[in-house]
């Protein structure tokens, strides 16, 4: 075995390169923040071949002393910190003197620098492995750094590469992140001799974030700030219509440091939990401004994972911020119609081929259905005598969907005995889902902006209002009244369960039968009782009766299956939230199922008595609106 030897300095920066430099784009986002660091207010970039054949970064920032040239390419060379305290109280972007040396070991190196008080500029570039004087030249003030044929020296790491549109794009993201971090720096990107990006300096964040995303994107942004225990978080946040399959439009800075933080990301998720649809991801450009020492930003070779002193006052404040900020907006989405910018009013063959279509559209529905009248009640909102009333004075119900289901037949409505339900002359029944009597909602009804409804496709409700039309999703909005509904009870222990007479086995597997049983107390809650019944049984003895008589054994395998689909051990909170979200989906009226007018005016009665009605528990919208303005502009009226 070879004796133990000291490596000698050409090796060490390679190494270092393998940990700091992973492809072009880090040696982009090392340069980018060098110029920064050097009070830079303009800076270009040039690459060609996506990074792989050439790298030139040129800022106008304080430039290098001559006498410095020849460290700043030297391993852990820095004019950043003096002490090892320092690092605990970083507040530039570089600071560990790898960046340059790494970076010259496995390229073409060469830079320029001059400062504003010489006549002239010095440039270095280094030839395998040797650095030389620096020479006299002539520049502008401020600093280029050139690479050229990156990893030319180091072949098994050149290999690796991706393809140029690959590694470009890479260049390109952490580009965006330096630009969105520092609006007031001019920033110019290039990529074989194309302009890509011009970005002139801005003391307007938003102009920034509508020159990268579009006006479609900076037109929805919700501003956000609270400043708590010396920490500030400022930005944008994007409204729930908008959203990504990935996180990749999360952009979270700290002192002007694009980070990754999975506590932050936490936050934000939960922040928009019920908002956004299963497998979306919001949008954010959300800065942090602390004191350094409250947070260790060394722990890193790339710095982009940082340590905070208190993880979870950074993690409040955001969570608050933006749930406040939510509770108090408007969240409908509005209904998109697609339009040209330079569109001119549609001529009179147009607008009349539309009218026709829309006529005979309108015909085919009312010839099926009647628009129903939303009239007022009682304006003290006394229910009638077959209504029954909670004790916080909401309306109460024990059955699926609180309102009626379509279908003909005997008229009775549930008693507390669901098993014998007691009949009457005002209710509706249709199988075992007996549902009340919709005058009851007649006092809701006369705080309803609505005019006329009409059902479409046995799946929406189409609404006249006064500031245009609504188109609702059944289904979805009737899943968020359950799943309200569900949740009230739940919290305040009002949730019933009614035994059974003869209890149900249930065969599963093992894993199936093991999660259940080790959940008993948490589905007791939720008015189901499960018990031990031999090997992979599981016995049912109760179940909740306000949700309608579907069938239970196999809502309790889908319990099963949730319960244990998670991957990992979720919290007691996010269990009870995704079971409450499935059976809120299971107990309500589906698309396809046709309802009465009395049916659709029951229901949009509970859409304004319930919290958060714009989605529903798996955040897709429950309603659609199309003002009267946009009305008459599709059909040139306006002006």
């Amino acid at each position: 075995m070879p004796r133990i030897h000291q490596l000698d300095t050409d090796v060490i920066n390679k190494i270092a390169a393998g940990e700091v430099i992973e492809r072009p784009a880090s040696v982009v986002k090392e340069l980018l923040e060098n110029s920064l660091d050097a009070l830079a207010t303009r800076v270009e970039v040039d690459v060609a071949q996506g990074g792989a054949e050439l790298i030139r970064v040129v800022d106008d920032g304080e430039g290098i002393h001559p006498d410095d040239l020849t460290l700043a390419v030297s391993s852990h060379a820095t004019s950043k910190i003096q002490a090892s305290e320092d690092l605990f109280r970083v507040q530039t972007l570089g600071f560990r003197g790898e960046a340059l040396a790494s970076i010259a070991a496995v390229s073409r190196f060469r830079i320029r620098s001059r400062q504003a008080n010489a006549d002239s500029g010095f440039e270095l570039e280094p030839r395998s492995g040797q650095v030389f004087a620096p020479q006299p030249c002539g520049c502008p003030v401020g600093t280029l750094v050139e690479i050229r044929q990156l990893f030319a020296n180091t072949p098994v790491r050149r290999k690796f590469l991706k393809t140029t549109a690959t590694e470009f794009g890479h260049i390109s993201e952490q580009f965006t992140r330096i630009a969105l971090a520092h609006p007031r720096l001019h920033a110019v990107l290039r990529h074989n001799g194309k302009l890509v990006y011009e970005l002139p300096a801005t003391n307007q964040f938003s102009k920034r974030l509508e020159l990268f995303y579009g006006s479609q994107l900076a037109e929805t942004l919700i501003w956000v700030e609270s400043e708590t225990d010396n920490i500030r978080l400022w930005g944008y946040v994007a409204h729930p219509s908008q959203s990504k399959s990935t996180r990749k439009g999360q952009y979270l800075f700290l002192n002007g440091r694009w980070i990754q933080d999975r506590s932050l990301q936490h936050a934000l998720s939960e922040a928009y939990r019920g908002l956004l649809m299963v497998g979306r991801h919001p949008i954010a450009f959300l800065f942090l401004d602390m004191p350094p020492n409250l947070v260790d930003v060394n722990v890193h070779p790339t710095k982009s994972e940082v340590r905070f002193l208190d993880t979870q006052q950074p993690y409040r404040q955001l969570l608050s911020t933006l749930r406040t900020e939510f509770l108090g907006m408007e969240l409908d989405s509005a209904m998109r119609v697609p339009s040209d910018s330079n569109a001119q009013p549609a001529n009179p063959q147009q607008q009349r081929e539309l009218q026709i279509e829309i006529a005979t559209w309108a015909k085919d529905q009312l010839s099926q259905w009647k628009p129903t009248e939303i009239i007022g009640g009682d304006p003290t909102g006394t229910s009638s005598d077959n209504g029954r009333v909670a004790p916080d004075g909401n309306p109460s119900f024990e059955n699926a969907s609180g309102l009626p289901i379509a279908d003909a037949g005997p008229k009775v409505a549930f008693h507390s005995d669901v098993s014998s339900p007691a009949p009457v002359e005002s209710g509706r029944r249709d199988g075992d889902a007996a549902v009340p009597n919709h005058d009851d909602w007649s006092a809701s009804s006369a705080c309803s902006p609505v005019k006329r409804v009409i059902q479409i496709h046995d799946c929406y409700l189409v609404l006249e209002t006064d500031d245009g039309l609504t188109v609702i999703d059944q289904h979805a909005l009737h899943e968020r009244v359950m799943y309200e509904q569900l949740r009230q009870r739940v919290l305040s222990g009002a949730v019933e369960t009614q035994k059974m007479l003869v209890p149900e086995t249930i065969e599963m597997s093992s894993d199936e039968a093991t999660a259940l049983l080790e959940h008993q107390d948490l589905l007791r809650e939720l008015g189901f009782h499960v018990e031990e019944f031999g090997k992979n049984t599981i016995l049912l003895t109760g179940y909740p009766p306000m949700l309608a008589r579907i069938d239970f054994v196999q809502l309790v395998r889908d319990v099963a299956e949730q319960l244990i689909g998670t991957g990992q051990k979720p919290t007691r909170r996010d269990i009870l939230d995704q079971l409450l979200q499935m059976m809120s989906c299971k107990a309500a009226i589906k698309a396809g199922q046709r309802l009465t007018p009395e049916e659709m005016e029951s229901l949009l009665a509970q859409w304004h008595l319930i919290d958060n009605a714009h989605h529903c528990p798996h955040g897709r919208p429950t309603a659609l609106t199309l003002s009267r303005t946009e009305l008459d502009r599709q059909f040139g009226r306006m002006g």
